[in-house]
């Protein structure tokens, strides 16, 4: 018997409705966030499973989706233990964050979109001096433990 799964399209839908007026740090929409992982993922080779993963990597971490739909999810184990891998805990050690998702196949090229994404200079631009800083010194922080050339610089060439 074949296990049917949601396509990237559904994952798409449901990542974007559930996290519907979602804002981030900049007051952009959150979706905008998601969009740019995803593609991020596809521009640096991932598969489907990773794309969709990308769409859901902070689903669980923001309360858009709880573990539970996770665990009931039509998805393949890989991308669920993807989102699981990328999904930070409370309280969690950075180097314990790392090392699970150095330990599961698939997360790290997610969490590097990911990290691009956020550590991109027009992004933070809009933030305040104080926040700016503080997130691009988390950000390179989790590159350096995750093994990651700092922050790449944006050729133009790349979306």
């Amino acid at each position: 018997m074949t296990e049917t799964h949601l396509t990237l399209a559904e994952v798409e839908s449901l990542a974007r409705a559930a996290h519907a007026g979602q804002t981030d740090k900049a007051g952009r929409p959150y979706t905008e966030h998601l969009a740019a992982v995803a593609a991020g993922v596809r521009a640096r080779g991932g598969d489907a499973e990773q794309i969709a993963a990308a769409w859901l990597h902070d689903s669980v971490e923001d309360d858009a989706l709880s573990e539970e739909w996770l665990a009931a999810a039509a998805l393949t184990a890989r991308t669920k233990a993807i989102v699981r891998a990328v999904t930070k805990c409370a309280g969690e050690e950075a180097e314990a964050y790392a090392r699970r998702i150095l330990a599961t196949p698939g997360a790290l090229l997610v969490k590097e979109a990911d990290l691009a994404h956020n550590a991109d200079p027009e992004r933070l631009a809009v933030l305040d001096e104080s926040t700016c800083g503080r997130l691009t010194e988390k950000y390179a922080r989790m590159r350096a433990l995750l093994g990651l050339e700092q922050t790449p610089r944006r050729s133009g060439t790349d979306s």
